[in-house]
């Protein structure tokens, strides 16, 4: 009986905190036609969650394209096929590597950040006191830093898909005997499409960048403003908050690769 009471209580909070994050998030959302009192606000929010991230974000996508060059390639050279290294770096870059290296980053630091300054702010009673003071905190706290995320994390995937193919091409060359020049090419046009608009693999990168930015940050408020009991309470809401985005992350990668790449397909 006390192993299923704890797994009937585990089961409990999970689902009344994603309840809490969904109500979080869709009255966060009815609050948008107030941003243009908290432009300021939203501006620092992305400076300090897309530009101080930046040095993060361009090493780990620098060594991605580079693995992902190196270990693709050495197979593609036992069949002669190493060619085309390029389109298959620049395709896997913008389609998957790019939006999840970016969305765990940004995770780990900003959402945990997030977590933390909410929390600590809950646990002071400072949340309380800004709705004495008549001051809604969603629209306060919550609203500025859902749209920041929502915005860079876009921006972040599109600068780790491009260093992430310019690392590629430095293995090409150095290891699989791909001229850069040729290597860019094949990149290029694996990611051109005929007619006018962004390539399939670019824009679903960047659907999934921005859904994953949306998550990361009202899962990172959700846990804060649910923290309680001090400095622990607010360690153990930093903890879930990154451990939560890390499933949904995932999650949502591979629903969102499964609606555009398969059942659309399929259905048309």
């Amino acid at each position: 009986m006390g192993v299923l009471d704890d797994l009937g209580s585990g089961i409990r909070r999970s689902v009344t905190g994603a309840g809490f994050t969904l109500e979080l998030l869709f009255c966060t959302l009815w609050r948008l036609p107030h941003l243009v009192r908290k432009i300021r606000f939203t501006l620092d929010q992305m400076f300090a969650s897309g530009v101080r991230t930046i040095p993060v974000v361009m090493v780990v996508a620098v060594f991605a394209g580079m693995i992902l060059s190196l270990q693709t390639g050495i197979e593609l050279k036992r069949y002669g096929q190493h060619t085309l290294i390029g389109n298959i770096v620049a395709i896997s870059m913008c389609r998957e590597m790019g939006p999840f290296i970016t969305a765990l980053i940004l995770a780990a630091t900003v959402g945990s950040a997030m977590a933390a300054e909410l929390g600590t702010m809950n646990v002071s009673e400072e949340v309380m006191a800004l709705e004495v003071m008549s001051i809604d905190p969603l629209r306060f706290l919550v609203l500025p830093r859902i749209v920041a995320l929502s915005l860079m994390c876009p921006l972040l995937t599109i600068f780790a898909d491009i260093i992430g193919i310019l690392g590629g091409s430095i293995v090409a060359s150095v290891h699989l005997g791909v001229s850069f020049s040729f290597y860019l090419n094949s990149a290029r046009e694996s990611l051109t499409t005929i007619g006018s608009g962004l390539p399939k693999d670019v824009y679903v990168g960047l659907f999934k960048a921005w859904v994953f930015g949306i998550t990361i940050a009202a899962v990172g408020c959700s846990c804060g403003l649910r923290a309680e009991g001090g400095a622990m309470g607010v360690g153990s809401a930093v903890r879930q908050a990154v451990k939560s985005s890390f499933l949904l992350i995932i999650i949502f990668g591979y629903v969102i690769t499964w609606f555009f790449y398969s059942f659309l397909n399929g259905a048309f």
